[in-house]
């Protein structure tokens, strides 16, 4: 009933489109943006059919003898189409760790699709985990706002969010992800010493590509760039990839500025607006100043699980 095949470059148009169309996906899992960093990862996403039918796909890479979800991705697993039942969803995890195990994998690494993104409940390959005794390895927590819910700023959000106005602070849309780069770089490396996962040229490259998808929001002062954020805008969910300010952005309150009008004006109708996690070490460490930021806002805690099982 079901057959498991390799993804190959020939089907990239059927890939793409079953993407646009699954009850749990996004733009993340086109390969117009899993194939920008293509050389980093050897790629080894499925397809599963049932009678000759495209029903699932699962973005994946290999390394040594594990299969993971997708490693350049932030989330992943099985991306489902609207007619697969959970007996079904039981069967193609069959059909996958057999086929697997004829191609030398010894050991899956899975994580999940947050219940966010999912137009559609879709959380049969949670129930197929816990069939396959599979273990939870990693918990990372994001921060979203729910609008049908919305909770008011705290005070030190509404005490930037003041000082910005009377400092005369503007916010619009962007193209300039250099001055941004610039900031954000300077911000990581300073206190973190790392960079951002995405270079600029590649940012760059990915906002033209998905010109719709993909957006920078700024706060200026006078004509200067002191803060911003990128965001990933899916069918549900404005997601801040990024968020930066630099010292002046800080003093004045202009990420406050800039979140009061996304999150209360600009992109109001959709349903979640998600800051992104908070945690390190699969979970292990909580950065709490970040998670503090995110909360003043109205955020509230979404997780991100890993899990990994034995073929």
């Amino acid at each position: 009933m079901f057959e498991v095949k390799i993804y190959c470059s020939e089907k990239i148009d059927l890939w793409d489109q079953f993407v646009r169309k699954a009850k749990n996906s996004t733009f993340l899992f086109e390969r117009k943006y899993m194939d920008y960093h293509s050389d980093r990862f050897l790629d080894m996403s499925l397809m599963i059919y049932k009678n000759d039918v495209l029903c699932a796909l699962l973005p994946a890479n290999k390394k040594r003898d594990i299969l993971y979800s997708h490693q350049g991705l932030t989330y992943g697993g099985l991306l489902l189409s609207f007619k697969i039942s959970a007996e079904d969803v039981l069967l193609i995890f069959q059909q996958i760790n057999v086929f697997l195990k004829d191609h030398g994998i010894t050991k899956v690494i899975y994580k999940t699709i947050p219940w966010i993104y999912h137009v559609c409940p879709a959380e049969e390959d949670l129930y197929a985990l816990f069939r396959l005794q599979a273990r939870l390895i990693g918990r990372n927590l994001s921060s979203t706002i729910i609008h049908s819910h919305i909770l008011k700023f705290t005070e030190s959000r509404k005490s930037g969010l003041r000082k910005a106005i009377k400092n005369n602070i503007k916010v619009k849309e962007s193209n300039d992800f250099d001055s941004f780069w610039y900031i954000l770089s300077n911000n990581l490396n300073h206190k973190y010493g790392t960079s951002p996962v995405h270079s600029v040229d590649e940012i760059k490259l990915l906002h033209e590509r998905f010109p719709d998808q993909i957006k920078l929001y700024v706060a200026l002062l006078e004509q200067d760039i002191i803060a911003g954020t990128v965001l990933y805008i899916t069918k549900q969910v404005v997601h801040t990839q990024y968020i930066s300010a630099n010292p002046i952005g800080k003093e004045l309150g202009a990420l406050d500025l800039l979140f009061d009008h996304l999150i209360n004006y600009e992109y109001l109708s959709y349903p979640y607006f998600d800051f992104g996690q908070s945690t390190e070490d699969n979970g292990l460490f909580l950065n709490q100043s970040l998670i503090f930021q995110k909360e003043g806002f109205g955020g509230r805690g979404v997780v991100y699980d890993v899990y990994e099982y034995d073929l």
